[in-house]
């Protein structure tokens, strides 16, 4: 009875410290937090700690401290970047099926990852005193993206980056960051708080796989640019070239909200291409399959080479 009570709180006292732990990256790398201390704007006042849980994927939960970390390429540099924002719904992050592992992909192309942690402090909508509206829960995140992009912008000389080849990719809710940052641009979502602010958070180039919370079903032929989370956003003209990909079969957010994003680039003038396929549903990310959506990665690959971000 004595060993049994030892071996029952051995593993409670595991399962403690696997429900605290925080998500790290692999040996090599280091995490960087993207705001000066105590300068991170709307900060969600007392928040719960970050835990980090294990199902199929890393399952990150309670970010309010957001971070970056570097992916760099071993052998041939291309000198373009991407800044990937992994999905879950404004809820989580899945830090390696939509992060990591996308990283993986695009170093071994000698293209520079940066992997955001943005913030998801599962706080839902909430009343801002200080602008004295409300806001969603995709508001942080878009704080958190500008500043990353600006900061890669940044730090490119160091990290050998071309900073006239940042782009952007994000799945489900990551997606819909990678909409986002490629419309608002022209006026960052919050105070520059320092020199790093001072350059561009536009991204040079936009993937989005499987986005989400784009579509808007009331969207008329005569406002088919509005964004229809945000309904004051408009796409700009100079909204960067775009790739969209997308399942037919896809029961959490619908190919509509591709389909929608697509008219309203297109009706802008902004290059765009779009994939859809029959089958794949979602949360695909990278993880093979017998079907062909599965290939997605090398479509990518051939629209960075016929927009001149990676050459031969």
């Amino acid at each position: 009875m004595k060993n049994f009570a030892l071996f029952a709180f051995a593993v409670f006292v595991a399962c403690a410290s696997a429900q605290a732990a925080v998500w790290q990256p692999s040996p090599g790398h280091t995490q960087i937090p993207i705001w000066p201390e105590k300068k991170i704007p709307d900060a969600v006042p007392n928040p719960q700690p970050e835990s980090l849980g294990a199902a199929d994927w890393a399952k990150v939960v309670n970010v309010s401290t957001p971070t970056l970390t570097v992916y760099s390429p071993k052998g041939k540099n291309t000198g373009a970047a991407v800044v990937v924002f992994p999905g879950g719904g404004y809820e989580i992050l899945a830090m390696d099926l939509e992060g990591t592992e996308i990283c993986d992909w695009l170093v071994s192309r000698g293209i520079t990852c940066v992997l955001s942690k943005y913030r998801v402090p599962h706080a839902g909508p909430y009343w801002d005193e200080k602008l004295g509206r409300v806001h969603p829960p995709h508001f942080t995140a878009l704080e958190d993206a500008q500043r990353t992009i600006s900061l890669v912008r940044f730090h490119a000389a160091e990290w050998h980056i071309d900073p006239r080849k940042i782009g952007v990719i994000g799945f489900s809710a990551g997606g819909h960051i990678v909409a986002s940052t490629s419309m608002r641009f022209a006026k960052r979502s919050y105070a520059p708080v320092d020199a790093a602010d001072k350059q561009s958070c536009r991204p040079d180039f936009a993937i989005g796989i499987y986005p989400g919370h784009i579509h808007n079903e009331h969207l008329s032929e005569k406002q088919n640019t509005t964004f229809s989370t945000e309904p004051d956003i408009r796409v700009p003209a100079n909204t960067p070239p775009t790739f969209l990909l997308m399942a037919e079969d896809d029961h959490v957010d619908g190919v509509e909200q591709a389909l929608s994003y697509y008219v309203a680039l297109k009706n802008a003038g902004v290059p765009t291409e779009m994939h859809l396929y029959a089958q794949g549903g979602h949360a695909f990310g990278l993880r093979p399959s017998k079907l062909p959506i599965s290939e997605w990665p090398q479509l990518v690959e051939k629209w960075l080479h016929t927009i001149g971000v990676i050459a031969d």
